[in-house]
């Protein structure tokens, strides 16, 4: 028999599925995150600039547009408990400190590769960038001075503190997971965690356990005290390319080129929800405080189906994430979904908020179905 928290997730998902457009870039969207408070939502993309958006009850409203990078910016990430700060990584070799009550940067750090991974640390104090190069350096947060750089000898593919900030994790090409120690980086531990390529690693908000996913299609469970194994889930059948844990711990929610998202309760593994896609999906995430889902999908059949109230033919998004805090909502279940085409859409319901350029000078955005709403 489900558990009351089963059946009440499941009424969540069931009841709620209103959406709205914003415009948003002139290109392709890479990366969009949430302020600690929840109240702005930033977007970076292959036009070289990012924009951040401010939430107002049940629409974003667009603050500013931040210029500088010369290539595009495919990750950005919100300080973990000022409001105010993001970082920006772009292909340029710079990554760029920027704070919302300006558009004007704060920092700019140069870098020796082209950045594809960001994440600030859980104490604020240091920022961390991968490049393509499998370089991670570590830069001060205050001074914006490098504080460490460490080249490694295979596939470097997310990163990511524990939740203490005393251990520093890399997911690799070789199936492994390497554990560091933090501040002065020596390897505690490389466990084998899959047999091909560990793509992704994201931890439990309650400090109980971590997940990796895996070019294998499995995705790992992991004791953060003992670092080993709980359980594995296998409802999905190709390379899984993202993960995130709602904010009680409780979900699990991972995606790959699968055209579904599965929804897992955390203690049992079972299936809690199915969410279906039109295409491949790039990247999930949960509130940090509410039972609410992020997600960006891919779709290259370049139509607008205003029946389904869906939009089609995104371009690529690399990732997305909510940051620590609430945000300004009248619905409690407000669910929130990033894709990269024209526009934003901010809705209550799993299949809501996307995000896509928007070429008005080439043709306008098709009309929203649900401006009456």
């Amino acid at each position: 028999m489900a558990s009351s928290y089963h059946q009440e997730m499941q009424e969540v998902f069931r009841n709620n599925n209103k959406s709205r457009e914003f415009p948003a870039h002139s290109a392709k969207v890479h990366s969009v995150a949430w302020s600690c408070d929840g109240k702005r939502l930033a977007s970076g993309s292959f036009d070289k600039t990012a924009s951040v958006f401010v939430l107002e009850k049940d629409r974003l409203v667009k603050e500013n547009n931040y210029r500088g990078h010369g290539d595009s910016v495919d990750q950005l990430c919100w300080h973990p408990t000022n409001p105010d700060l993001f970082v920006t990584a772009s292909g340029d070799k710079t990554i760029r400190i920027w704070d919302v009550r300006t558009t004007k940067c704060m920092a700019t750090v140069s870098t020796k590769g082209e950045n594809i991974n960001i994440c600030w640390s859980p104490d604020g104090q240091t920022i961390a960038v991968g490049n393509k190069d499998d370089v991670v350096t570590f830069i001060d947060a205050k001074t914006h001075r490098p504080r460490a750089e460490e080249q490694f000898k295979f596939e470097v593919n997310e990163i990511s503190w524990n939740n203490d900030n005393d251990m520093f994790f890399l997911t690799n090409g070789n199936g492994c997971i390497n554990i560091l120690s933090y501040p002065d980086l020596k390897l505690i531990q490389s466990i084998n965690a899959h047999p091909s390529n560990c793509i992704c690693i994201k931890f439990d908000p309650t400090g109980k356990y971590f997940a990796t996913g895996s070019a294998d299609a499995l995705v790992s469970l992991w004791d953060v005290e003992e670092l080993v194994c709980v359980r594995c889930f296998s409802r999905l059948d190709w390379p899984v390319r993202t993960l995130s844990f709602s904010h009680d711990g409780k979900m699990l929610a991972s995606a790959s080129e699968d055209h579904f998202i599965d929804v897992a309760e955390v203690e049992t593994g079972e299936k809690l929800w199915e969410i279906q896609c039109e295409s491949p999906t790039f990247t999930v995430a949960w509130h940090p405080k509410r039972p609410l889902l992020a997600y960006a999908c891919d779709d290259k059949e370049g139509k607008y189906d205003s029946n389904r109230e869906i939009l089609l033919n995104a371009d690529v998004v690399i990732s997305l994430g909510w940051r620590c805090g609430g945000g300004s909502l009248e619905e409690e279940h407000t669910v929130i979904v990033c894709s990269s085409r024209h526009s934003l859409r901010l809705g209550s319901g799993p299949l809501l908020i996307f995000l896509r350029c928007d070429r008005l000078a080439q043709h306008a955005c098709p009309p929203c179905p649900l401006q009456s709403l």
